[in-house]
């Protein structure tokens, strides 16, 4: 089978320190216009774009930003959206969730800690956690053809776990990037692609822009 590991569109910024509740952000203006542009590539709908895929399932993480970011998809297909918890971020629970191009922009030092293996608080537990949900996705899918919506560090962590990579945040993964995982009967899995992000050039749809 193939699976389609799909970085969430660009979020807004929350900020809840004040209450300590949970960020859980959901897409900006532009973060709707990658997501319906992924789609609309997904389906075949994009001029110059390739033919449509056939997709047999959509799924996504809890986290609203990857369920939105799904949506357009789910809706084009006429499919139920599934939710896999396995797929979430590790900063689960956090109050405060800034974009990282915007930190970065910024000039702001927890970019740096952002980049870097620090900011996951348990690597392993979080390397487990993504691994377990990918291998729930691909097991209840022999043969088919599935895309879920998931985070920069969902997607690294597998690669990384398929690669066999120490490092987990090897690369950052772009607004609504495609990053494919082929999976066989007989239980090998290998990498597809990574970063694919051509359905945005042809939308015309930027990756970020400056000051959010």
């Amino acid at each position: 089978m193939e699976l389609l590991l799909v970085r969430h569109a660009l979020p807004v910024r929350v900020d809840n320190r004040d209450t300590g509740d949970e960020a859980d952000p959901v897409l900006s203006d532009l973060g709707w216009r990658q997501s319906r542009a992924v789609a609309d590539w997904l389906v075949g709908a994009l001029p110059g774009g390739p033919s449509a895929e056939p997709i047999d399932a959509v799924y996504a993480s809890t986290r609203a930003r990857a369920r939105q970011t799904a949506e357009p998809l789910a809706e084009r297909l006429g499919q139920e959206l599934r939710i896999e918890p396995g797929l979430d971020e590790y900063d689960y629970g956090e109050p405060e969730y800034v974009p990282i191009e915007e930190l970065k922009e910024a000039g702001d030092p927890r970019w740096h800690e952002l980049v870097s293996e620090d900011a996951i608080p348990a690597p392993e537990a979080f390397m487990a956690q993504v691994v377990t949900g990918v291998d729930r996705i691909i097991a209840a899918h022999p043969g088919q053809r599935v895309v879920a919506f998931c985070h920069g560090g969902t997607i690294c962590a597998y690669m990384a776990h398929l690669l066999g990579l120490d490092r987990i945040l090897f690369f950052e993964a772009a607004y609504t990037s495609v990053n494919r995982v082929l999976a066989a009967s007989t239980g090998e899995r290998s990498l597809g692609s990574l970063n694919e992000t051509a359905h945005l050039r042809v939308a015309g749809v930027p990756t970020y822009l400056p000051g959010g």
